[in-house]
């Protein structure tokens, strides 16, 4: 049951409108997870020319320039997609944690709500048994991550309407 109205108005959230930040390592498999959060966004009222994209080369760029459209005021919150994979060295452990931790960060610095649909699977091998259940987990990322953002800047909103009554 879909428990939001048709449109989403994103006119009344800070900033107006909203980014997609997807790393193109694997770009293949992200790219389910974009496609995935933008036509769940769309049904939940979200106008597709209100979502911006852009491309950044791997998951560890992400963060920067998720501070960087969050500082812009221009947007009422920014999603994150990218899968990070272990190639059998320490990278990705340390990958994995300074994209989440640097996520995190640029949301709280700003007060943008930065979401993650950033995979970091422990065992990934790049054979078809694996790719098809990572291609439908970051579709399913990408749906989940949607309705995560329009929940939050909901909540978000709720609250400035609180505040200033």
């Amino acid at each position: 049951m879909n428990q939001y109205p048709k449109h989403f108005p994103i006119a009344g959230a800070r900033g107006r409108r909203l980014a997609v930040v997807c790393a193109q390592w694997h770009a293949d498999l992200v790219g389910r997870a974009r496609d995935a959060l933008l036509d769940e966004l769309a049904q939940l009222g979200v106008a597709p020319d209100d979502v911006d994209r852009y491309e950044v080369p791997g998951a560890f760029e992400i963060p920067l320039l998720a501070q960087a459209l969050a500082r812009s005021g221009r947007y009422a919150a920014i999603v994150a997609c990218a899968l990070v994979v272990d190639g059998g060295i320490y990278r990705h452990e340390f990958v994995a944690h300074a994209v989440i931790d640097g996520l995190m960060r640029a949301q709280l610095d700003s007060g943008v709500p930065v979401l993650s649909a950033v995979l970091t699977p422990q065992a990934f091998h790049e054979h078809e048994a694996h790719a098809r259940f990572f291609a439908e987990h970051l579709a399913l990322k990408g749906r989940e991550a949607a309705r995560a953002c329009v929940a939050t800047l909901r909540v978000h909103g709720a609250l400035r309407e609180a505040v200033a009554a």
